[in-house]
């Protein structure tokens, strides 16, 4: 058994937001993500792997091509293989409790909304070329 409280394990940047990974087993891993007001995070998808946002503090909105919807706290959002999705932070500090588990856990970038200097990765050009 691990045990982990999220306000102990927060931890904020102002130039991106902060993925901690509290625990990794049997090919899975817990985080803590944290989030300054107007961060985002790229639109992208995790091939292999099931992604489970949980909102514990703050909110925002996760966006798919299907649909947006508001987080907020006590919301959690499931995202299947492959899926593409990005969340865009609110006006105050959020943190969202992160669950990815399944296959290899890579992301592929799609683009990065706000992110007026972010590059596309060749390998995650050629995969969405497909």
């Amino acid at each position: 058994m691990q045990i982990h409280n999220l306000k102990d394990e927060e931890e904020y940047n102002a130039d991106h937001h902060v993925h901690k990974i509290l625990a990794e087993i049997e090919g899975g891993d817990a985080t803590i993500a944290c989030w300054e007001p107007g961060q985002t995070s790229p639109n992208h998808c995790h091939p292999n792997a099931s992604e489970i946002y949980f909102c514990f503090e703050g909110g925002g909105v996760m966006r798919t091509s299907e649909a947006s919807v508001e987080i907020k706290p006590g919301s959690f959002t499931f995202h299947p293989p492959g899926e593409i999705h990005e969340f865009l932070n609110g006006d105050t500090r959020t943190i969202l409790f992160r669950i990815r588990y399944g296959g290899d856990k890579i992301s592929r970038h799609k683009s990065w909304n706000g992110k007026s200097n972010w590059e596309q990765r060749l390998s995650d050009k050629a995969f969405f070329s497909c």
